[in-house]
């Protein structure tokens, strides 16, 4: 069979809760570890839940025979299609390829692939990759709270940067004026304290965005690099 892409179904409910990506048995492992396995994480209570429900999970093979590159690609294009359509999958993570090439409106793409390069910063700015963060479809509103906590932000710059740039998909999509700064508490997976920082702030003047908003960073961007601050091109 090659690679193949599947799908486990709520019986009740006739929706997909996960999508995956397998070869041979894969498709019904998932089952035998929610049984097996202690692990406490979305997946694995769904199926828990619906076994308590005296029902069987579903499952379906949406596309098979093909090689692994072309099975990520669908297993990506599935689940962006679910998550853009609020349909609740239990998968902890977007698809193969999601950020770079994933689910885009037509404006995004126009903008994606006109956008001029941003190559001067001509003033004291942190940039925020909000890829992670940003909740598709939230607006305005939604870009804010993406880009406002929780960060790894040292002291020195805390009160050197006067502008925050949100950068979605190496494209500046909005700028703020940082007001102040306060603390955020969280926790790691240990369960440790760790003191993050989130800023107050208010949409930078139209003069100050027009030189920012929809020019591309796309350009700078070290390719593999995971740390969503920047300060410079």
């Amino acid at each position: 069979m090659q690679s193949y892409v599947y799908a486990l179904i709520d019986p009740d409910e006739e929706k997909p809760f996960y999508i995956g990506k397998g070869k041979r048995n894969r498709v019904f492992d998932h089952v035998a570890c929610a049984l097996d396995d202690p692990t406490v994480n979305d997946k694995y209570e769904k199926i828990r839940e619906i076994i308590s429900r005296g029902k069987e999970v579903n499952h379906i093979i949406i596309r098979l025979g093909m090689p692994d590159k072309i099975a990520l690609e669908v297993e990506s294009a599935l689940i962006d299609f679910a998550n853009y359509f609020k349909i609740n999958l239990t998968n902890k993570v977007v698809g193969h390829h999601a950020i770079d090439s994933g689910l885009m409106s037509t404006d995004e793409v126009i903008r994606r692939y006109n956008a001029e390069p941003l190559k001067v910063l001509s003033d004291p700015v942190i940039i925020i990759n909000i890829n992670k963060t940003y909740e598709r479809g939230t607006g305005g509103e939604g870009i804010y709270k993406a880009t406002k906590e929780s960060w790894v932000i040292a002291e020195r710059r805390r009160k050197q940067v006067k502008l925050a740039l949100s950068e979605y998909r190496g494209l500046i999509v909005e700028v703020y004026e940082i007001e102040d700064w306060y603390k955020v508490e969280t926790k790691d997976k240990n369960n440790n304290l760790k003191i993050r920082w989130g800023f107050n702030g208010k949409l930078a003047e139209k003069s100050v965005r027009d030189r920012y908003i929809s020019k591309s960073v796309a350009h700078a961007k070290k390719q593999g690099s995971s740390n969503p601050i920047r300060y410079k091109i």
